[in-house]
């Protein structure tokens, strides 16, 4: 079986059973394949130790471990004891088999309760898949670590570890709406999947030689520029390992969703990864739904400037009144009415029509108005091409949740509209600007113009 197919099938087996938990499943699958590490974060009894041996299940001859860290948790429980045996001979060894550094899927719960002196040995650990036993540095065949925890931290220590974990989720308790079918749950535990589903180390490093080879266009690269452009001004520092961690996570999506480049759609995961605390996710979700089809030049807030721009400039020019000059070349005079039929002495009268323009100068401003309307027809192409690329995604995306399909495809239509009624705007100015009084000769003076970005 193709592997698409196959994560596709694992990825409802691990789901049975679980009440709004597909994403996080997903995610812990996502960042096992990518050889990043999961956090989830939420109150007792959210299933977060459920999604750690759930995900074990998918791999096979896969060691697992499981350990509770408190603060008086000591290295010993999560690399195993002293070896008496290598002390005999002068060696400070440890016996590691059964514990972390010997497995390859571990869920540590309150991970951020240990001591210092355990995070910063989890850190090259987690990092490296590496582990210092003694005076040799031994490799360790760890996949992934799903850390759990209620609150993060905020210490220096702490703050370094919790950088460890580039997937970062949290687990809610089941709406309401969910609440019947938990009820509803049966006791079997049915999420084991068949043999020939489940990973294996070969498939790992398949995934692994494939990344290279994926493409990174430029339209995803420049999204995530805007993206670490907006929210370094909401104040939200997301280190450049961490740029590169994500990159490296959509390569993976793309890859194992059978594709060779990386989608606009793949995106969607930033969500979990570019940000420092969890409450921003939504922030983020929030600026790429919005983003989704628009750049710097085709976006609604540039086009409605650019009408409002142009609006104004219009009503100043249909309005404006020209100096009266008479026959002779002179301001026009006229008499000011005494109000018992007679004229007072004559006063000046400047401004008695209003202004006529060169064929130069209403050329140019249609021309200008037809450039922006030529940007805002390619808008509209643009986003229409974004609307069929999503149909293509939605349902078949392995690692997307497919509500977000719902609302990026609203968004869109929205966005498709008012960018059309500004189009419609933007031909009603032209038309304006065609009907300005002509001026014979034409003076041949081009307008400078007009200033909206």
């Amino acid at each position: 079986m193709q592997l698409k197919p196959r994560l596709a099938a694992l990825i409802e087996t691990l789901s049975t059973g679980l009440v709004e938990r597909a994403t996080p499943v997903r995610l812990a699958l996502l960042a096992a394949l990518a050889s990043e590490h999961i956090l989830l974060v939420g109150a007792p009894g959210t299933a977060k130790s459920e999604l750690a041996r759930r995900l074990h299940r998918a791999f096979r001859d896969a060691a697992y471990f499981e350990r509770l860290l408190t603060r008086f948790s000591v290295p010993e429980e999560l690399f195993g004891p002293l070896s008496i045996a290598a002390l005999e001979q002068d060696r400070y060894e440890r016996q590691t088999d059964g514990y972390l550094p010997s497995a390859s899927i571990a869920f540590i719960d309150e991970v951020f309760k240990a001591n210092s002196a355990i995070l910063n040995a989890l850190l090259t650990l987690l990092n490296e898949r590496e582990f210092d036993n003694g005076a040799a540095r031994v490799q360790t065949p760890l996949i992934c670590v799903v850390g759990a925890t209620n609150e993060v931290p905020d210490d220096e220590v702490g703050a370094a570890f919790y950088d460890r974990f580039l997937v970062r989720c949290r687990l809610e308790p089941v709406s309401v709406p969910g609440f019947a079918e938990l009820l509803r749950l049966p006791e079997a535990d049915l999420a084991h999947p068949e043999p020939e589903l489940k990973l294996g180390r070969d498939d790992l490093a398949a995934i692994d030689a494939g990344i290279d080879s994926v493409e990174l266009p430029q339209e995803v690269v420049e999204l995530l520029a805007a993206m670490r452009q907006f929210l370094s001004a909401e104040g939200v520092y997301v280190s450049d390992r961490r740029w590169r961690k994500l990159v490296r996570l959509v390569k993976t999506a793309a890859v194992t969703d059978g594709r060779n480049a990386v989608s606009v759609w793949d995106l969607w995961l930033a969500q979990f990864c570019a940000i420092q605390r969890l409450d921003q996710r939504q922030l983020v979700e929030d600026w790429f739904a919005g983003r989704l089809g628009t750049d710097r030049v085709h976006n609604p807030e540039r086009f409605a400037r650019a009408v409002e721009a142009f609006e104004a400039q219009l009503e100043l020019e249909t309005s404006a009144e020209e100096l009266n000059y008479d026959a002779s070349g002179r301001l026009a005079v006229a008499g000011v009415n005494d109000g018992k039929g007679g004229e007072t002495a004559p006063r000046m009268s400047y401004f008695g029509k209003y202004r006529r323009y060169g064929r130069t100068h209403v050329n140019t401003r249609v021309d200008q108005v037809q450039e922006l309307m030529d940007q805002a027809a390619a808008f509209l192409a643009r986003l229409d091409a974004v609307l069929e690329d999503m149909g293509r995604f939605a349902g078949t995306h392995l690692w997307v949740d497919p509500p977000f399909f719902d609302r990026a495809r609203a968004n869109l239509l929205g966005t498709r509209s008012t960018a059309g009624a500004l189009l419609h705007r933007l031909t009603q100015v032209q038309a304006g600007f065609r009907a300005l009084p002509l001026l014979e000769p034409d003076p041949g003076r081009r307008p400078q113009p007009i200033s909206f970005d």
